[in-house]
């Protein structure tokens, strides 16, 4: 894992080209370790995340006494399932700011039972997870806040689940549904649980990464649209034996959109066009702005003339790749405007308002609403000092204001407490140099 200083300067670009391959995807990552927990049996777990977030589920893991082993210095490990009883039923369990352990992790603990505390960093204490408790509690689980009502830190203690229905709202985070579909074999031991939505379900392509890796461990869920799920009585995870971890499709999206700005062409490996990440979705909205993209099944590759056309487009389904169409936004032919964000605001950081904040340091009209940014493009990109606000993603996509496109060159970009991309990428910057190329000298 790299060591940043306390900012990192990004010169002028003048292309990108070359080949990355990918980290593991943090989703995927952070679903299998758990499942992988879960299940009987032992599971080889290939090419994991090395990252933050994966770490803090990793030594939750062991906290709650399971076995697991690193293969060496690879990212390859060995987990011994616990057939849904983790050996140690009382534990205090830290989970930094990773929303992919604290839900899923709260479900599981509450209907295993025992005495636990979840906690994080301070960001994490502002991430809601009061539908998550709601559903839980109404059904006989026992969670309690030992701080903001509605917010992490949560005590969990032995409660007495009985359930055939559950209800959780799906307007806040698809995390909340993923938790309960996660938990639900654990719950339905003695009859079939029927989880429902109440609303509507934002960011489903999450819920499919659940459900395929749900089925990929030996339990059968029954949909009814985005309404209701099923699980049947009597179902345990298995483990599959071995389980690859794609490259992380949100990742994908920052050297895509830099072959799409400067020319390219950039190539990705570790995650094709038939991925079961819905952020791999990112490449229709660049098809959308001109950019030539070509896949295979672990690999996709984006180049263009560099003349960007603007978009108008609803994000839903690609809340955290849509960060990057924001800065690729600088390089179109007019205002381009990204819907249906409002997720955005209850992530890392309150990402519609930072992100809205950095873009006007670059010069950009923004018009930031409940649910929306309209991006109008400046007459040049300003150099300028991008607060990232602890937020990896931040970090990743603000660092591609640094390439020339063929409307407007690139600026000098200041990026501060770089070293927030150990969340999911702790090379990030390093990838990220390995395809630039520099301008012999401005003009």
């Amino acid at each position: 894992m790299k060591h940043y200083p306390h900012h990192l300067d990004l010169l002028p670009a003048a292309s990108a080209s070359g080949t990355v391959r990918l980290p593991g995807s943090k989703s995927i990552s952070n679903r299998i370790l758990l499942l992988s927990a879960l299940a009987e049996g032992t599971t080889q777990v290939r090419d994991l995340l090395a990252s933050d977030d994966t770490s803090v589920m990793l030594m939750a893991l062991q906290k709650l006494g399971l076995q697991w082993k690193q293969e060496g210095d690879s990212q390859n490990y060995t987990v011994h399932g616990a057939n849904a009883n983790f050996p140690v039923h009382q534990a205090d369990l830290f989970l930094g700011n990773a929303g992919t352990a604290v839900r899923p992790l709260t479900a599981a603990l509450a209907a295993i039972g025992g005495d636990y505390t979840v906690h994080g960093v301070a960001r994490m204490h502002e991430r809601p997870i009061g539908d998550l408790v709601d559903a839980l509690n109404a059904v006989g689980a026992r969670i309690d806040y030992t701080g903001q009502p509605g917010f992490p830190p949560l005590h969990i203690q032995r409660g007495r689940i009985h359930a055939e229905r559950m209800q959780v709202r799906g307007n806040v985070s698809s995390q909340f549904l993923t938790a309960l579909l996660m938990a639900a074999p654990l719950i339905a031991r003695h009859q079939d649980l029927t989880i429902e939505v109440v609303g509507e379900l934002i960011s489903r392509p999450y819920i499919e990464i659940t459900l395929n890796l749900i089925q990929r461990f030996g339990v059968e869920v029954q949909r009814d649209g985005w309404q209701a799920f099923t699980v049947r009585a009597g179902q345990h995870y298995v483990s599959p034996g071995v389980v690859q971890v794609e490259g992380d499709a949100s990742s994908a999206s920052y050297f895509l959109a830099a072959g799409a700005i400067a020319g390219g062409p950039v190539r990705v490996e570790g995650v094709g066009a038939d991925s079961i990440q819905g952020d791999v979705r990112f490449i229709d909205a660049l098809r959308q702005m001109g950019v030539t993209i070509d896949s295979g099944g672990n690999w996709m590759e984006a180049r263009s003339n560099g003349v960007l056309k603007a978009i108008d487009a609803d994000c839903n389904h690609i809340p955290d790749a849509a960060m990057t169409l924001a800065i690729a936004a600088l390089y179109a032919d007019g205002p381009s405007i990204l819907r249906n964000i409002a997720s955005w605001r209850v992530k890392e950081t309150d990402r519609l308002a930072a992100m809205a904040t950095e873009l006007r340091k670059l010069g950009a009209g923004v018009e930031e609403g409940h649910d929306y940014l309209r991006i109008t493009p400046p007459e040049q990109i300003l150099a300028a000092t991008i607060d990232t606000y602890d937020d990896h993603r931040m970090a990743m996509c603000f660092s591609l204001a640094c390439l020339d496109g063929a409307a407007r060159r690139g600026a000098a970009i200041r990026i501060n407490d770089p070293k927030c991309v150990a969340k999911t990428f702790p090379d990030y910057f390093q990838a990220f140099a390995g395809i630039l190329h520099r301008p012999a000298a401005r003009q």
